[in-house]
């Protein structure tokens, strides 16, 4: 063998090139397709977590302020009126519910107290399903994105070595720098999938029980307050 030949063949091969950038522009269109997908998805996510947390954040400071007042001896009815004058969320809002129906039935001059209790409940629980209702929108987005985006990702894997087996079989060529790259590329997707996937369903976990602790506090808020209302219809009854 020429010795040229042989210091030749010892050389290491020129490697493609592999960089993220260049693996996206390399990869087949529907691969591509599905990679910016999952960047998107990722983006909302982020965009949702967000929000979710700045959301969470300023309704437990709103609880902690509204029950800081309903329990420093203040009057439930000067806190009625300071609190209907404007729109209310969370506590307040099932607080100023129950007070306007205590309110209507009192400004009715009825005698009969029957009933009085359960709609003051049913209002209170109407208020804190349209707070659950607030606290939840847009979760369903994370649960989807992480229960779906590795799938989402797979797909465009299995598309792209479908892709580098139709081309190693038209170059005829199985050596590892032609099958290396397109293998890289396919995987990339698998990779942009559980980026997308992982925060999603860490977030989803993390809010959902964010909720319900939210909702544990506001149900007990319900309970004591429906308890000091029906001392109440009791001694005027």
């Amino acid at each position: 063998m020429n010795p040229a030949e042989v210091a030749q063949s010892a050389m290491p091969l020129v490697s493609a090139d592999v960089s993220l950038i260049a693996l996206f522009w390399q990869a087949h269109w529907i691969v591509k397709s599905v990679m910016l997908g999952l960047i998107g998805c990722s983006v909302w996510v982020w965009a949702i977590a967000i929000d979710k947390l700045i959301l969470y954040s300023r309704t437990k400071r709103a609880m902690d302020r509204f029950e800081q007042a309903f329990w420093s001896g203040e009057s439930i009815d000067d806190l009625y009126r300071t609190l209907s004058a404007k729109p209310t969320h969370s506590m307040a809002a099932c607080f100023v519910a129950a007070m306007r129906e205590w309110k209507r039935s009192f400004e009715s001059h009825s005698r009969s107290f029957a009933g009085l209790q359960m709609r003051i409940e049913k209002v209170m629980n109407v208020s804190i399903a349209r707070e659950v209702e607030r606290l939840e929108r847009r979760l369903l987005v994370l649960a989807t994105v992480g229960s779906a985006g590795p799938f989402v990702g797979l797909f465009g894997t299995v598309w792209g070595i479908m892709s580098s087996f139709q081309s190693i079989a038209a170059s005829k060529n199985t050596s590892l720098a032609v099958v290396a790259p397109g293998i890289a590329e396919a995987l990339f997707a698998t990779a942009v999938g559980l980026i997308a996937a992982i925060p999603a369903t860490i977030f989803y976990n993390k809010f959902t029980s964010e909720v319900n602790r939210q909702t544990q506090r506001l149900e007990g808020f319900a309970d004591e307050f429906s308890a000091i209302l029906s001392r109440q219809i009791d001694e005027r009854a």
